[in-house]
């Protein structure tokens, strides 16, 4: 056992980010998670910035997009997702028993994970082999599947590191498990610079080089969750007496699958909509196709915008208040202030990021992605991308709150028929949405298909606090959110007028600056100005305890 692995000599999981109150414990994990996650977010956006001047919305651009689609669809299905969240309960009571009983779960779902993940993974590149050797013409369908047999092998590695992410979080350290992307976004930019360096490759080598570079990733995060696991796992090859625990994990896994795993099964259809021209052609049934090969290149790298305050804080939220939530779900009492508390942090962030980027989403999507090889045309079509997807953001970050309490309480259906009945919705959508905003259309239906399966969360959340979630202090706390978040979106939206148009890329990224500069003043002011607690939360200045635990965070 490492000599700082467990400093208050229990047996049970150590949730250093979770002392004290319910609001301190939670407010200091989700700074220790959204900290972390911030660093790995900030340099998903260089990794991003990097690899668009590389590719542009071109075809190459969009295969790549989709082949990196791929294996982190099933990351966060079986990994981090899914997987995650069913083993996750099981596991923490484990844990609380003592003994060597979750060492034993560990090593059978890992194993189990390693051959289902690795056999997913020999069937797919058998797949995608004989689609590249039955291709008669079309290049970039070519590329496409020559791409996503070199970046497949990423899958079940990072799925691995997930799931030794999720152990972590049980015995209190988030620190690690929200570093490790971090790894992935520094081999990529790596990769990226290559391009420019020395002897220049072409758009297509770099691909590949990219792709390669990603899987070596995947290994490296796997190394780097497992040395952090030293001293509170180990592997045990004779795990018959965790049998039992083990099938209940994955009983349990179909289900959380598809619960949460609707807006990356919404995400996933996006993108095999707009991948048909590459994948198919210019036209369906003799009519002409509304989307071009740019299409995914421009959904694909303007999912990242939104995905960065809802990685960021969002999603953060859950993942720190899932544990709390599990440890709570036999006390009604203690489970509604639990979420209640979830909720508000939540949308302390997801309001203001929601209208903030609809305000500068132009100057956001010319400074990312503008001045190079993405084109004018092009930063247009993702700006009103952006502006759909960013309708929903608060309400992505609610759907894997709510989700989580139901998983907590062992409910495992309701969130599942309720995503079946999201992706439907969204399909729909799509379908119609798509003939007259384009690309566009993907997104909005996606926002509108999230937020309508939130709403039902939120209704049918309430069987398992009977006592209600919200009280009157909680209500005024969110209108006062709202109210700050206005004054925000105003003083942007004013900053931007008193700057005038943009002409070229340092206006814009003046623009940017200055307006999220005065936008953010702006809702802090006015949310001290209306006592939002959360504010105070947030910044880290309770005093006490929570303190004291997110200054002992183990970090890597």
């Amino acid at each position: 056992m490492n000599d700082d692995a467990r400093q208050d000599g229990s047996d049970g999981p150590v949730a250093r980010e979770g002392g004290g109150s319910t609001g301190e414990g939670l407010a200091g994990a989700v700074r220790t998670v959204s900290g972390l996650t911030l660093l790995s977010r900030l340099g998903g956006l260089a990794r991003d910035v990097a690899t668009v001047r590389v590719f542009g919305d071109t075809a190459i651009g969009s295969a790549f997009a989709a082949a990196f689609l791929l294996p982190n669809l099933f990351r966060r299905l079986f990994g981090e997702g899914a997987l995650a969240a069913a083993f996750l309960p099981v596991y923490s009571k484990a844990v609380a028993r003592g003994g060597e009983d979750a060492s034993r779960l560990a090593s059978l779902v890992l194993r189990r994970l390693a051959l289902v993940t690795g056999a997913i993974t020999l069937l797919g590149e058998v797949v995608l082999l004989a689609l590249v050797l039955w291709d008669g013409g079309g290049a970039e369908r070519s590329l496409s599947f020559r791409l996503m047999m070199v970046m497949l092998p990423f899958m079940p590695l990072v799925c691995l590191a997930a799931i030794l992410g999720a152990m972590l979080q049980v015995h209190g350290r988030f620190g690690p498990a929200a570093g490790a992307p971090i790894l992935l976004n520094v081999f990529m930019i790596a990769g990226a610079m290559l391009h420019f360096a020395g002897p220049r490759f072409d758009a297509v080598t770099s691909a590949y080089l990219i792709g390669a570079l990603v899987v070596v990733s995947g290994l490296a995060q796997v190394l780097w969750c497992a040395r952090a696991l030293r001293g509170y796992s180990r592997t045990i090859a004779d795990h018959r007496s965790a049998a039992a625990e083990g099938r209940a994990v994955l009983r349990g896994f179909v289900p959380v699958a598809i619960g949460l795993g609707a807006i990356q099964l919404n995400t996933f259809l996006d993108t095999l909509i707009a991948m048909w021209p590459i994948w198919v052609g210019p036209t369906v049934f003799g009519v002409v196709y509304p989307l071009d090969e740019a299409s995914n290149a421009i959904l694909g790298y303007t999912q990242r915008l939104y995905q960065f305050p809802l990685g960021v804080f969002g999603i953060a939220v859950a993942t720190a208040a899932f544990p709390m939530l599990t440890a709570a779900a036999d006390d009604p009492v203690r489970l509604g202030r639990t979420l209640a508390r979830a909720i508000r942090l939540s949308l302390f962030i997801g309001l203001p990021a929601s209208a903030g980027l609809v305000v500068v989403r132009h100057d956001l999507v010319y400074t990312m992605f503008g001045g190079g090889a993405f084109s004018d045309e092009g930063v247009g079509r993702a700006a009103n991308v952006l502006t759909g997807y960013a309708f929903a953001v608060w309400a992505y970050g609610l759907n894997h709150v709510f989700v989580r309490v139901f998983y907590a309480k062992g409910d495992m259906t309701t969130p599942m028929r309720l995503a079946l009945a999201s992706v439907g919705v969204n399909i729909a959508l799509n379908l119609t949405l798509m003939w007259s905003m384009r690309e566009a259309g993907l997104a909005w239906a996606t926002a509108f298909s999230q937020f309508a399966q939130t709403l039902a969360l939120a209704v049918l959340v309430r069987r398992h606090v009977p006592g209600g979630v919200l009280t009157g202090a909680d209500v005024r706390a969110i209108g006062a959110m709202a109210g700050a978040c206005l004054v925000m979106a105003l003083a942007a939206q004013g900053a931007l007028l008193a700057m005038g148009r943009a002409l070229g890329w340092w206006a814009s990224a003046a623009r940017l600056g200055v307006c999220t500069a005065a936008g953010g003043a702006a809702y802090v002011a006015a949310a001290r100005a209306l006592r939002v607690d959360e504010l105070r939360t947030f910044a880290g200045r309770l005093a006490g305890r929570a303190t004291s635990n997110a200054a002992r965070t183990d970090l890597p």
